[in-house]
């Protein structure tokens, strides 16, 4: 027999079963029958399902997915401009700005300032507009209301 003494209740979904096996819990078995034995601490957890299929949800990911899908959209747009520059715009990334600094440095240099400007935005977009999302259906699932 397995010491499971020090793992948690639950592992990824997965819990311990009798004989000191593990089981997903998505499994059918004897404890998940009537009169069976209920797994520890299942009574208290959020139904998942529920807070997927909930209108406030749907709303969360889809204003997640148009953001991360529009940046990302728009920064491979940006990285494949500039490659193509590369390869096919020499004379142009060749033009010196100032000293020994040329077009192809500084937008080399400008696709690291743009990686973090949208981290920034993205910290801003989730401050402003997923988190108050999040606690409201946080609050709805604790009140019993998913």
């Amino acid at each position: 027999m397995t010491d499971t003494a020090h793992l948690p209740a639950t592992f990824g979904g997965i819990t311990p079963g009798a004989a000191g096996g593990w089981r997903n819990q998505s499994e059918s078995g004897p404890a998940d029958r009537p009169g069976g034995a209920d797994l520890a601490g299942q009574a208290d957890r959020p139904d998942f399902t529920a807070i997927r299929r909930s209108p406030q949800f749907g709303a969360l990911r889809s204003s997640h997915r148009r953001f991360v899908f529009t940046m990302s959209a728009l920064f491979l747009l940006w990285y494949v401009v500039y490659v193509l520059l590369a390869a096919y715009a020499r004379g142009f990334m060749s033009t010196r700005v100032a000293g020994l600094l040329n077009m192809g440095l500084l937008l080399g240099l400008g696709q690291f300032v743009s990686t973090v400007a949208i981290t920034a935005g993205y910290l801003y977009y989730a401050r402003r507009r997923i988190d108050p999302k999040v606690a409201a259906i946080t609050a709805s699932v604790e009140a019993g209301s998913a």
